[in-house]
């Protein structure tokens, strides 16, 4: 696990601290898609030129020129690509013929997520399991769904939710769950600046709720794995 206090939520001085949510949705406005990434690029470029000169950068400095469109690409492309539909992994299933019942577990999967409140990153790692009730899904297609819903401005808790149902779907079992350990620089780089804490979060379904079933899978996310 993520080395460090393990936090879940702290409240520091506004309600902007708080890693609340509404629902398991990401927040999008109706026409969230009706301009390009080539134009939404073009507008948030402008805007951080305009931040850019407010804070009194010189932006005809060498260092400076491009910065304002190699954000605008990264927020588009990279940092908040999870936000388009389009760019969301197929998850494709097995028929489970060699009938494997027990739980199977990802763990230590990366995660680079963008705190909401602030835009600042989340780092840490995610552990995924689920039992097959006739279907399998391939690995790599679990860290990848991981890496979707994290590239989008987030809460913990919302994308731990993301994660959990988007694998049941793809599955048709309840029988899924994740664990969250994640940095916030919101906390560690900003406002208390603790740069020690971590926030775990989990969301278990179906026979995770379970607990020797639960009790189970947190074994599974200590276990040491070592390679020769």
């Amino acid at each position: 696990m993520f080395e460090g206090k393990n936090v879940m939520t702290d409240k520091i001085d506004d309600r902007g601290d708080d890693h609340v949510g509404s629902s398991a949705k990401t927040p999008l406005r109706a026409d969230a898609f009706e301009i390009s990434d080539q134009e939404k690029v073009k507008r948030i470029q402008e805007s951080v030129k305009d931040i850019l000169n407010t804070l009194g950068m010189d932006l005809e400095d060498d260092s400076l020129k491009g910065t304002p469109k190699r954000v605008a690409k990264a927020f588009v492309n990279e940092l908040f690509g999870g936000l388009n539909p389009a760019n969301k992994p197929k998850l494709s299933t097995f028929d489970n013929n060699y009938k494997y019942g027990e739980m199977l577990v990802e763990k230590n999967i990366t995660v680079y997520s963008t705190c909401e409140h602030h835009l600042l990153p989340i780092v840490g790692r995610a552990h995924v399991a689920y039992i097959s009730n006739g279907h399998v899904i391939g690995l790599s297609k679990m860290n990848r769904i991981v890496d979707y819903y994290a590239k989008r401005p987030q809460v913990q808790e919302r994308l731990t939710m993301q994660v959990v149902q988007a694998l049941q779907k793809a599955l048709g079992t309840e029988d899924v769950a994740c664990v969250i350990d994640a940095k916030h620089l919101c906390v560690n780089s900003r406002g208390v600046r603790d740069i020690e804490s971590s926030t775990v979060t989990s969301e278990f379904g179906g026979k995770f709720k379970e607990k020797d079933v639960k009790r189970e899978f947190l074994d599974y996310i200590n276990l040491e794995t070592e390679f020769e």
